[in-house]
């Protein structure tokens, strides 16, 4: 029990020291010598739990999405009742989380993953199922999938560094996002829309 234990502890420090080299020095110089040396084990401790750079690459990804998926089930559980679409809702302040925090280490991560097909598989399927999901509660899904397009948006470019916005800005597009009254009125003027452009070819003709 104790060599378990033991174990496990080796084995989550590995993760660590490798999401700490991650984000401080980047994906490329992620190796196992670097993640002995980051977390004080030995070579072979490492190797004990990961025998190659990719092992450690699925190690952290699945930490990410474990990550990603207690953040997203812990704003949905805080959804209050009556709320129209509480799993945009949640996927929104999730996103919002990441933006608030710009050295999140997801990039880099993604970074590194940009050439294994088969583990970038494992964050489109979990983005599959919560796209579905928000467009299944969605009055008009189309419109679901603007506010969620818009919300990694910004918390893409606020980890990137790329966004030009200050933290007060970001916040405030993020409370537009999640206000469904103002959404709902755009969803009324769309139907309006779409109803009206049959009469209009028919005009036309």
């Amino acid at each position: 029990m104790e060599n378990s234990a033991r174990s496990q502890r080796t084995r989550a420090a590995a993760i660590q020291a490798a999401l700490t080299i991650i984000t401080r020095d980047g994906p490329g110089r992620l190796t196992i010598d670097a993640i002995a040396r980051e977390c004080g084990s030995s070579k072979g401790g490492i190797l004990h739990h990961f025998r190659t750079k990719d092992a450690v690459l699925k190690a952290l990804l699945e930490h990410q999405i474990e990550q990603g998926e207690s953040l997203f089930d812990g704003y949905l559980a805080q959804s209050l009742p009556g709320r129209h679409e509480p799993a945009l809702e949640a996927e929104i302040e999730s996103l919002r989380t990441a933006a608030a925090h710009p050295k999140s280490t997801t990039f880099a991560i993604a970074s590194a993953l940009a050439d294994n097909p088969e583990l970038i598989a494992a964050v489109r399927e979990r983005e599959a199922k919560h796209v579905e999901a928000m467009k299944k509660e969605a009055a008009d899904p189309s419109v679901a999938m603007v506010r969620w397009s818009a919300a990694r948006g910004l918390a893409l470019s606020s980890i990137l560094g790329l966004c030009p916005l200050s933290e007060q800005e970001r916040m405030s597009l993020f409370d537009l996002l999640r206000d469904d009254a103002l959404w709902d009125s755009a969803q009324s003027c769309i139907r309006r829309r779409k109803e009206a452009a049959p009469q209009k070819e028919k005009q036309l003709l």
